[in-house]
Formats: C-alpha cells, sequence, structure tokens
C-alpha cells in the first residue's frame, strides 16, 4: 500500500526519491544506519501503517480482571479485539484522516513500536514484532532509490483504485500495477 499511495501522489514520490539521494545517494542501497537520518520516508511508512494496517484487528486479548472502560464493565476473561484500522480512521485524532499526508507526522511525535495508541498497527507489549516499521522503510526506500516509477499507461495517479480487501490481513482488492525503470 505504500508503493500504491506514493504513486497516487508524484509530489510525495518525488520527494521521497529527492531525500533518499541527498542522503544516501542516488541509486545506493539502503542501510539500517540510513534510517534515522530519512524522517521524510518514515513519515510515509507511518501514514501507510495509519491508513492501512496490515493486520485490522490486532491479536485478540483477556482481560486479567474487571475493568470499567467508559461507564462499562469488561468482565476478566473476556476476549477484547482492537480494530486498528478504526483507530487509524478516527476524526477525533486524525485531521482529514481519509487524506494520505505523509507531512502530519512532522508535527506528531508518534511511534509505530506500541508506546503511542494512536497509531499501534502491530499491536503492543509482549507480542509486538518491533523490527517491521524498520524492514518497511528499507525496502520502501530502496525501490524509490533504485527506480523511477510509473503507473500502467492507461491509468491516471488520481484514478487509480484504492479499494481494499478486508480479512485476516488487509490488502489491495486490485494489485499494483507499476512499471520501474533505471534511474
Amino acid at each position: 500500500m505504500a508503493m500504491a499511495e506514493t504513486l497516487r501522489q508524484p509530489y510525495i514520490l518525488k520527494k521521497a526519491q529527492a531525500e533518499i539521494a541527498e542522503v544516501v545517494g542516488k541509486g545506493k542501497s539502503i542501510e539500517e544506519v540510513d534510517v534515522s537520518r530519512l524522517p521524510y520516508l518514515q513519515f510515509i511508512v507511518k501514514e501507510t501503517l495509519r491508513m492501512h494496517p496490515p493486520a485490522p484487528f490486532l491479536v485478540p486479548r483477556r482481560v486479567d480482571q474487571d475493568i470499567e472502560l467508559c461507564d462499562y464493565i469488561i468482565p476478566k476473561g473476556s476476549m477484547v479485539l482492537v480494530n486498528a484500522w478504526a483507530i487509524g480512521q478516527d476524526s477525533n485524532f486524525w485531521e482529514d484522516p481519509l487524506v494520505f499526508k505523509p507531512e502530519r507526522f512532522q508535527s506528531l511525535e508518534l511511534d509505530v513500536r506500541g508506546n503511542d495508541f494512536e497509531l499501534i498497527p502491530f499491536g503492543a507489549g509482549r507480542r509486538i514484532c518491533p523490527g517491521l516499521p524498520l524492514a518497511l522503510t528499507i525496502i520502501l526506500g530502496s525501490m524509490l532509490n533504485s527506480f523511477n516509477w510509473k503507473l500502467e499507461a492507461c491509468i491516471e495517479p488520481k484514478d487509480m483504485d484504492m479499494e481494499e480487501k478486508f480479512g485476516v490481513i488487509l490488502a489491495k482488492a486490485l494489485p499494483l500495477r507499476a512499471i520501474p525503470s533505471p534511474l
């Protein structure tokens, strides 16, 4: 979804490629040490994970003790499902939640590693996968820094189908078809 969202808004693609070329060098491999120096690329990954979490519902949890939440009693032993997709679309926290805007993370100190409950695509606590955001950033950055990308001949970026199919894993309903060319 990150690549689809990036291709859908060409200015995002160009801005990310410019940042990578300046920090790493055009066409060079991105290493783990480079990621911290690529804030815009990190913003793209965070925004993608906000709008399109890999698993819409996090791993079910069981309540250890009776708890009161928003005037409701959740009894001990209840199974709780967290809807990460709904959290990322919540207009009470996110301005224009249906618009892909990586820049929103310039002023937000949110992390995807489970400390900020507004952005928890991988859950929180012991069961979280801490390396996945790093891996996504390196893969996306490498793809953007290795090739120029364009959509198939008859598709305009604004006309891309961004429909998702829900399941255990969230995916595009129609696969992205993009054409790479050497830089």
